[in-house]
């Protein structure tokens, strides 16, 4: 069964609820700065035949995205961590295994995250100091959470992710499905998500080369999630 329209209903209802979560990028601007923006996130991945693709595409599109990685495929498939990171695009965590964060308990969440963390360090040839640094970003498996969970990822430091716009690539509607869900939802500071793992993955390349030439005619940019953390940091210090 298809959840796909339920989506942007349960991000209205859910953002204001959730304020420590990045849900979408604040889109106050300055008088020089009036673009409209949006991120690109994929997650599950990597996986070796969709993620190499989805990279050449990425790339030649000239499109950062930020990818959540699943740490047991980080350790089957490093050489995609590291092409991840060396293209310039941004890495978060979606847990060792694609499992529920609520379900684990505070320890075996604790450690799922540490272990992906070190796996990346392992793949990308970074200490732990610099992968603590450089990888703070968590989306939740399913987007499912609680409160409990999301004081106990910023007890450790690290940054709920979520998401604005989601076309349930993983069901594969279709590619032109997946665009049109997409563009009737996109709106500026939008983080999308879309898949490069064994669900959804199969149509991840050509879904991207049909979406962003669609995007960039209507005026939009593309950003990675810290990019968008730093707006939405400056725009509460303005609050405050």
């Amino acid at each position: 069964m298809q959840f796909a329209p339920l989506y942007p209903i349960l991000y209205r209802v859910l953002k204001p609820c959730f304020p420590g979560c990045l849900w979408s990028a604040p889109t106050e601007r300055t008088a020089t700065d009036r673009s409209s923006s949006v991120a690109l996130t994929f997650d599950d991945g990597p996986h070796p035949e969709y993620t190499p693709a989805l990279l050449e595409e990425l790339d030649s599109l000239a499109v950062p995205a930020t990818f959540f990685c699943l740490g047991r495929s980080v350790s089957r498939h490093p050489q995609w961590v590291r092409a991840i990171d060396r293209g310039g695009h941004g890495l978060g965590l979606h847990g060792y295994e694609h499992r529920s964060f609520p379900s684990l308990g505070r320890d075996r969440l604790q450690e799922s995250l540490a272990r992906t963390r070190s796996a990346i360090a392992r793949a990308c040839g970074w200490d732990l100091e610099q992968v603590a640094r450089r990888v703070r970003d968590v989306r939740p498996p399913n987007g499912v959470f609680t409160p409990q969970v999301l004081r106990w990822l910023r007890e450790w430091n690290y940054r709920p992710v979520m998401w604005s716009v989601v076309p349930e690539d993983w069901c594969e509607p279709g590619v032109s499905v997946v665009v049109e869900r997409v563009l009737a939802q996109v709106t500026d500071g939008s983080v999308i998500v879309l898949h490069d793992g064994y669900y959804g993955g199969r149509d991840v390349v050509a879904t991207v080369a049909a979406l962003v030439p669609q995007l960039r005619d209507r005026g939009y940019q593309f950003c990675l999630i810290d990019e968008f953390w730093s707006r939405w940091e400056t725009a509460r210090d303005r609050r405050s």
